[in-house]
């Protein structure tokens, strides 16, 4: 029996769609273009956009477990502020590059357990008899209650005082002086200079805030605190030299300097990092995956200063 010419003409027609269904999804996928993925996240171009984010193995129960007391009503000063929501929509502005998106699930998990584990050592309010513990107070404040001073140095010509305002500590990661609440909100669009209450405002700012820090280097040619605890860092001889190596310890370094680091095995610099370590071990990757070069008590700080982002 003959096989018609149209029906023979059937399977040559198939191929050449399906080369050509091939060629666009190619042209889809070349460099420079948005990429297609499965989980939600508009791709531009950056090389995370197909990895885990957060949300794919941070929840909001981990994050309840991880700060269990930040609402209290008989210590927490912040109560009913901070939220899970407010961190992940803070968090998915720089997952792009790379937050919580590099290295895999484990690594992901790690970074935010490191991230998280300043925030809760520098918001907590625990004590060493207090329920659950002086590691389960964490985002226990959103501002300095008592400051010491205005934090005010009139000497910056960049970003000048407002008068009238007052430059205390306020956030995830508490901003302390003028030039510190000028420099992080250009990096995130927002007049912290003119109004740093906004940081005790919005919980969702104030992680913007705290996590461009964490992203972004103090210098030129410096590494930031994502880069040195993700390997994104190698060390020169100079920093092998300052005894400075890749690791959570210094994260402490570029966020804190000489105020925490270099200064041996202090209370200031062993609460971060028992607060990395416990939020790990809520997360689930284990305190003994902590990794090395867990403290800076050796390390000399990168920029020696007596004021910076945290003094």
């Amino acid at each position: 029996m003959r096989m018609s010419r149209a029906a023979a003409s059937l399977p040559l027609l198939l191929l050449v769609v399906v080369a050509l269904l091939a060629a666009a999804e190619a042209r889809r996928h070349k460099d420079g273009d948005e990429k297609a993925c499965d989980k939600g996240w508009e791709c531009s171009g950056s090389r995370f956009c197909c990895n885990d984010t957060i949300t794919d193995y941070f929840k909001a129960y981990q994050f309840e477990e991880l700060f269990a007391n930040r609402n209290d009503p008989s210590l927490a000063h912040a109560a009913g502020f901070w939220d899970y929501q407010a961190f992940i929509t803070a968090a998915a502005l720089f997952e792009p590059r790379g937050f919580g998106t590099t290295g895999g699930k484990e690594v992901g998990m790690k970074e935010v357990a490191a991230f998280l584990g300043h925030v809760g050592a520098k918001t907590s309010c625990g004590y060493s008899v207090a329920t659950g513990g002086p590691l389960a107070w964490g985002l226990c404040y959103n501002h300095e209650l008592s400051p010491s001073q205005s934090y005010c140095d009139n000497s910056n010509e960049l970003y000048p005082c407002v008068e009238g305002v007052e430059y205390y500590g306020r956030g995830a990661l508490p901003v302390y002086w003028n030039y510190n609440y000028g420099v992080i909100g250009q990096g995130i669009k927002q007049d912290l200079l003119n109004h740093p209450e906004l940081l005790e405002q919005n919980a969702t700012l104030a992680f913007e805030a705290a996590i461009w820090r964490w992203m972004t280097p103090m210098k030129r040619k410096q590494p930031s605190a994502h880069d040195v605890f993700v390997g994104n860092w190698k060390p020169t001889k100079n920093d092998t030299l300052s005894k400075r190596y890749p690791g959570f310890g210094a994260t402490m370094n570029i966020l804190y300097g000489d105020l925490i680091c270099g200064q041996g095995s202090i209370d200031k610099m062993n609460v971060i990092v028992s607060h990395y370590r416990h939020y790990l071990d809520l997360m689930g990757v284990g305190s003994d995956n902590a990794g090395d070069n867990l403290d800076c008590a050796d390390q000399v700080a990168f920029n020696p200063s007596s004021k910076n982002l945290d003094s």
